[in-house]
């Protein structure tokens, strides 16, 4: 649905975006993230065909950005981190200027305007001047005018920028009910968000790619060993539990066991084993033999953050921007 080749955006001696290549399958909802001016904005502004690229190539649904930006942009859906609202129009009266942009008249209008009220929950307030909407309406409102002509393609640019948590919960819940009917690009700092939304998710840094892959691989592949998280707890005349630790520190292919707390009459270790080496079976084994409970036991994931941070460099968020104009407001693109 979308293949990115090479693509490259320069503002005079700044590279913004350094030949990043990467694809996105028809359905997938992907995070896109990167530190302050890594070039996150850039590379959407270029996909959405708001200014063309240095060099290299991308298509959107099988069209050039840049020989055929009007079929590009007939095809997506794109909201800013501003959703793009005039104030002084209603709710209703805005969605109809928007989808006649976009293409859409008389009865197909309707139709399009009361679905995306519906799909976004914005039906109770159309009727309302956009200027008295709360940041949480004026985000959905965004989100409607964004899917109104039912693209293939959606690209939303932190789009629970601002919001209170239960708005938070409910944005992410509808973008992740428009996956499969739409192609979904996300780019936010909030990582959670990520891991709970995304299936896969793209890293640039320095407008240079750094990691595509899903979320359980680029954690795994960053930890770069597996690791579980083991809760026993002791039976009478069991042993204690530097023994215990002992014990499974001794087991063939584990490098590392530490204690991580105690619960009750338990203790949790996150053992950790050579690259390559699966030793949960041994573990349990060990555990059993030496008279111990095993209440749990499962895979221990860096989270996110500590991978985004692993790749991207403990200081990214003081990260400098990486041109002036990269997230500098663009020309209002054609609706």
């Amino acid at each position: 649905m979308i293949t990115v080749t090479d693509l490259t955006k320069r503002y005079a001696r700044t590279t913004a975006v350094d030949h990043i290549s990467f694809s996105v399958n028809k359905g997938d909802i992907v995070g896109f993230l990167g530190p302050n001016g890594a070039g996150k904005t850039t590379t959407m502004r270029m996909l959405t065909c708001f200014f063309p690229p240095t060099s290299g190539k991308a298509t959107v649904a099988g069209f050039d950005v840049f020989d055929q930006s009007i079929e590009v942009r007939r095809r997506i859906g794109y909201l800013p981190e501003a959703p793009p609202l005039y104030l002084e129009m209603e709710t209703i009266e805005y969605l109809r200027f928007v989808g006649r942009l976009k293409g859409l008249s008389g009865a197909d209008l309707e139709k399009r305007v009361t679905y995306v009220c519906d799909r976004c929950a914005i039906a109770d307030v159309k009727m309302k001047l956009l200027g008295k909407l709360s940041k949480g309406y004026r985000q959905r409102v965004g989100l409607a005018q964004a899917i109104i002509h039912n693209p293939d393609v959606l690209i939303l640019d932190e789009p629970t920028a601002g919001l209170d948590p239960k708005q938070i919960n409910e944005t992410r819940d509808l973008i992740k009910s428009l996956a499969g009917d739409h192609t979904i690009i996300l780019s936010t700092h909030i990582l959670p968000e990520v891991e709970q939304t995304c299936e896969r998710v793209i890293i640039i840094n320095k407008g240079k790619l750094v990691a595509t892959d899903s979320v359980q691989n680029l954690q795994a592949r960053a930890r770069g060993a597996e690791s579980v998280l083991i809760e026993v707890a002791p039976r009478t005349g069991s042993l204690a539990a530097p023994t215990a630790q002992q014990r499974l520190e001794k087991i063939a292919g584990v490098s590392r066991v530490q204690l991580k707390e105690e619960r009750g009459q338990g203790s949790v270790f996150e053992v950790e084993s050579d690259k390559g080496k699966l030793v949960r079976g041994d573990l349990a084994r060990a555990i059993v033999e030496a008279g111990w409970d095993l209440n749990e036991l499962r895979p221990s994931a860096m989270s996110l953050e500590e991978v985004f941070l692993q790749l991207t460099g403990s200081d990214a968020a003081a990260t400098p921007e990486a041109a002036p104009s990269t997230d500098a407001p663009a020309p209002e693109a054609e609706a």
